[in-house]
């Protein structure tokens, strides 16, 4: 968490504690750290790149065109943070280390909740409006994003993950929750897959509205990608089998009622 740097001084003579060695001799306000910025706070962080990083007032096409650089850059900081705890993740199931990873899944399904909740913002510009950030678009879009390449890579690799650890244990996919008061940590991590699922699957379509809602359901994307294709592959599943069970849980239950 980053120093607050509002806080009051400490007031004269007031006491502070022990100091360090050589304390009394540091000045705080010069920063320690090496690379650019004026305090340590902005060199650790790189905010001088960061914030460089969208188009300054004269070279926007619009003004909106910040809030959609601001929302789609942010968006792929925590989409790169997701897919790296879901590859860590997979490597503690492949290891038996399942409270590890269902740490890290729980880390992974925030990310997308955050991502998800960033969507209202692009909601905020005008349909027509838009039209002047999308002409200096080029080719760019949604489909090239590599936070989203990356999570489209790893998540197969966590579902073979959990389908050996299943085996090991000697388990399908319906007897961990017929039995999942036995085996505890197998059940959370199945949990742990559908919810990283259903936030991917949420992700798709928030974004497939809010296309829609800027520029039409019936039109061509920037890489010449009609939208109706954005509305397809919502219905797409990454771990189907976990799905499928929550039918055959509900078949087995009628058949024993």
């Amino acid at each position: 968490m980053a120093v607050d740097h509002e806080q009051e001084p400490a007031e004269a003579g007031a006491p502070v504690g022990h100091a360090a060695p050589g304390a009394e001799d540091e000045d705080y306000s010069q920063p320690v750290l090496p690379g650019e910025g004026a305090s340590d706070y902005e060199r650790y962080l790189s905010t001088d790149a960061l914030l460089s990083l969208q188009k300054p007032a004269g070279e926007r096409a619009h003004h909106d065109e910040l809030l959609f650089q601001t929302v789609h850059q942010s968006s792929e900081l925590w989409l790169q943070l997701a897919w790296t705890e879901v590859e860590t993740a997979t490597e503690h199931v492949v290891r038996g280390e399942l409270g590890a990873a269902l740490r890290l899944l729980r880390r992974a399904a925030l990310c997308l909740q955050y991502i998800h909740g960033q969507l209202d913002m692009l909601e905020q510009m005008s349909p027509w409006e838009y039209q002047s950030v999308r002409e200096v678009l080029g080719h760019g879009s949604g489909f090239d994003s590599p936070g989203f390449r990356q999570i489209r890579r790893v998540s197969p690799l966590l579902g073979e993950a959990f389908q050996d650890a299943l085996a090991a244990a000697g388990l399908d996919v319906v007897s961990v929750y017929t039995e999942g008061r036995e085996h505890e940590e197998l059940y959370g991590l199945a949990e742990a897959l559908v919810e990283w699922d259903e936030r991917v699957a949420l992700w798709r379509v928030r974004h497939y509205k809010v296309v829609a809602r800027i520029i039409g359901d019936h039109v061509v994307g920037t890489q010449g990608t009609p939208v109706e294709v954005l509305g397809r592959l919502i219905h797409r599943s990454m771990y189907p089998d976990l799905w499928e069970a929550r039918n055959q849980l509900t078949a087995l239950a009628q058949e024993r009622a």
